[in-house]
């Protein structure tokens, strides 16, 4: 098989199941209206989901490295499938939160197996140009997902928006049951393994782990700070619409995708560690001129943004390379505990930010932010001086 046809099957496979996460958003209130309920259980919906794929993580790691890949990758895609059909037809909000929730377990399997095969079939300079490749993939998913379940809704209603997340897993199905073999190496099951609590002791005791994790954390955070306050950042000082404040909103996806493309270049020829660091010391340097720009003029906070987006990108693909070549035998482990940890930062970021930016504006949230990131690049630094440490 070739390499690079498994690496496009498996980040197809993830960017289709995390369609789930923000399809339907735009189709929330048509959702509250049909279902006949409060908008607390129609947010909860979204909540659940994500809770659940994070949760999980954690939970098939170890199974993952025990018992193979794709024997939990099919299995995954098939709850994710009957759970969105099961969406499709609810008739009732509980219905569809228990179905959310079978929804969140299936899909979970997806990213975790994938940046875990990746770690399998690729090694070195490839290694870490294939996660920057299959990072830059899984961006399309929250970037596009909106704009297709608006466009879907507006004609067949949210159930047609579940409708095409069935349709379209059903189709990466077919090609990864065919198409991808099993890459668990053949010496992850020698005495020596360390399963269970002693796989995951062994990551939080790694400097990488610490390193990787709290980075994950932090970057994350500082993604979905925007994400969630552009738009309250652009309307309060710019007095922008919803149409205009898209526009920016996808100018920081579309950057953070070309980031996370030029990763792996940047990865080959300096190093992971190396990169993470000059990623992270760009980050500040991006939000320190976002905080300045974004008082100055719209086409500053523009460029600002898309630097923010362009340098966050550089960094996020090297966490998972870190991860892949530090352990081998605990490999989808250490990858559901680092899901794990960034899903928690950006599940923190609106709620850091909704004390933050009441209290101070973008010049607190944003500075805050910036101290976050800075912490996570003064870690990354003592790494690399270790590493540098062990040349020697």
């Amino acid at each position: 098989m070739n390499k690079r046809t498994i690496l496009f099957v498996l980040g197809l496979s993830a960017a289709i199941v995390s369609l789930a996460q923000s399809l339907y958003v735009p189709l929330l209130p048509d959702l509250q209206r049909d279902l006949q309920t409060s908008l607390s259980l129609v947010n909860l919906t979204v909540t659940l989901f994500t809770v659940a794929m994070a949760v999980m993580q954690v939970v098939l790691g170890p199974v993952v490295d025990r018992n193979g890949r794709r024997k939990i990758l099919i299995p995954g895609m098939i709850i994710y499938v009957l759970a969105t059909v099961g969406c499709m037809f609810s008739f009732s909000i509980d219905m569809l939160l228990i179905f959310r929730v079978l929804q969140g377990i299936g899909a979970a399997a997806v990213p975790l197996v994938a940046a875990t095969m990746i770690g399998d079939v690729f090694e070195g300079k490839e290694r870490a140009e294939s996660m920057a490749t299959y990072q830059m993939i899984l961006g399309i998913s929250p970037a596009v997902g909106p704009l297709i379940g608006g466009l879907i809704g507006s004609v067949a209603g949210y159930t047609g928006a579940f409708g095409f997340a069935a349709a379209s897993a059903v189709l990466i199905m077919i090609f990864a049951i065919f198409m991808l073999p099993e890459t668990k190496p053949a010496n992850s099951s020698v005495k020596g393994t360390r399963p269970g609590l002693k796989a995951f002791s062994r990551i939080f005791k790694s400097k990488t782990g610490r390193v990787v994790l709290i980075s994950g954390f932090v970057l994350y955070d500082v993604f979905y700070t925007f994400i969630v306050f552009l738009p309250m950042i652009l309307e309060s000082q710019y007095g922008l619409g919803a149409a205009k404040i898209g526009l920016f909103s996808l100018a920081l996806m579309a950057f953070n995708l070309a980031g996370s493309k030029l990763s792996g270049k940047l990865q080959a020829k300096i190093g992971s560690v190396k990169a993470l660091f000059l990623a992270g010391s760009l980050v500040i340097i991006s939000l320190v001129i976002f905080i300045f720009a974004a008082q100055l003029s719209l086409v500053l906070l523009l460029v600002a943004l898309m630097l923010t987006g362009f340098v966050s990108g550089l960094a996020m693909p090297a966490m998972p390379t870190l991860l892949s070549a530090e352990f081998v035998q605990e490999r989808a482990t250490a990858m559901g505990v680092y899901n794990f940890i960034r899903y928690l930062g950006m599940a923190a970021a609106p709620m850091i930010g909704s004390v933050l930016y009441p209290a101070g504006g973008t010049s607190l949230l944003i500075g805050i932010t910036a101290v976050f990131v800075g912490i996570a690049v003064i870690a990354t630094r003592r790494l690399l001086s270790s590493k540098e440490e062990q040349t020697v």
